[in-house]
């Protein structure tokens, strides 16, 4: 028995998600009495380092093939791992490559799988997880009774913790097959942390009035170093690139910190963030929907209030 960890990484460079999956990981194989061994598919930077996050062992699969991410190869190699290494738990994240990956490697090792998961699994007799469910409005607990099992860890949940030191990656004799996908370009947005992985965040919505007014929004972002997002309307009016469209049917976020701006808080937006560990709204209508899901709320013009915040957390940097 033994758990396996999928650490992925993109463009040669570890993602934030593989060291909080190999972290929780790494808790559950200290609940299930078992170690953690971490895997890497494709080129990596230093892939030694998962061992300082937990993991025994730290597998790396360095072929040219496996460098842009395909969800029918990186599955076949992972469920090859899983049987050489005789790990009957595959822990990855629960981002975009996570959650492609989920489905195939339960279909393929014949695995219960919980997407999402919350809580590391109870020892003893039952292999039980909890998850959010109903847009984080309630929690549910799942036991998985196959002897395979799949799971993919909520980011921004386990934060990653150092309890060991690097390790020397070792190869595992497994056979790549050739992509069936042809990748010609690949786009990304530089500079800064993808929203999924963002612990700061600040979003605005229709009550900047203009795309003309979103200054002050990057501003206050650049000052708490916090990646900027929007809602819906302000995407959909080209007012801001819809990669950063958070909600329900954007992006679902759970930062630490969450500023809300000119938002109103309809449902659909809310279904999105509300797992935020601590949310902000500032809006100057106060019967606005935001403030019943807001930690700390302001009852103000946004175009008076967002610059006097920027300059107040301004100053208290300088002092």
């Amino acid at each position: 028995m033994a758990i396996l960890i999928y650490a992925a990484s993109t463009e040669g460079k570890l993602k934030k998600g593989a060291f909080e999956a190999v972290t929780y990981g790494y808790r559950t194989a200290q609940a299930l009495g078992t170690e953690a061994i971490a895997i890497v598919l494709g080129s990596a930077e230093n892939p030694g380092q998962l061992g300082k996050f937990g993991a025994a062992k730290v597998i790396h699969v360095n072929d040219s093939n496996l460098d842009n991410f395909d969800s029918q190869t990186h599955t076949n190699v992972l469920a090859q791992a899983a049987e050489k290494l005789g790990a009957d738990v595959i822990i990855c994240s629960h981002d975009s490559a996570g959650k492609s990956i989920l489905g195939r490697l339960s279909a393929k090792l014949n695995a219960g799988s919980v997407s999402g998961v919350n809580s590391v699994p109870s020892g003893g007799g039952e292999f039980s997880v909890s998850k959010n469910v109903f847009s984080g409005k309630a929690v549910a607990e799942y036991t998985i009774k196959s002897a395979n099992k799949v799971l993919s860890v909520m980011g921004n949940t386990f934060p990653p913790e150092e309890v060991g030191s690097d390790v020397t990656p070792e190869s595992l004799d497994v056979t790549v097959p050739a992509n069936r996908i042809r990748v010609k370009e690949v786009k990304t947005v530089k500079g800064t942390v993808p929203l999924p992985e963002a612990e700061l965040v600040v979003s605005a919505g229709r009550g900047m009035k203009e795309p003309g007014n979103w200054g002050i929004i990057d501003e206050l972002a650049d000052i708490i170093g916090a990646t900027t997002a929007c809602s819906r309307p302000v995407a959909d009016s080209g007012w801001r690139p819809h990669h950063e469209h958070v909600g329900q049917t954007g992006v679902a976020i759970r930062p630490n910190l969450y500023i809300a701006i000119g938002i109103s808080g309809a449902i659909q937006h809310l279904a999105g963030v509300n797992q935020s560990k601590t949310i902000v709204v500032i809006n100057k209508d106060p019967e606005a929907p935001f403030f019943k899901a807001a930690d700390y709320g302001v009852v103000g013009d946004l175009f008076d209030v967002v610059p006097k915040l920027t300059a107040a957390i301004r100053n208290h940097k300088a002092n």
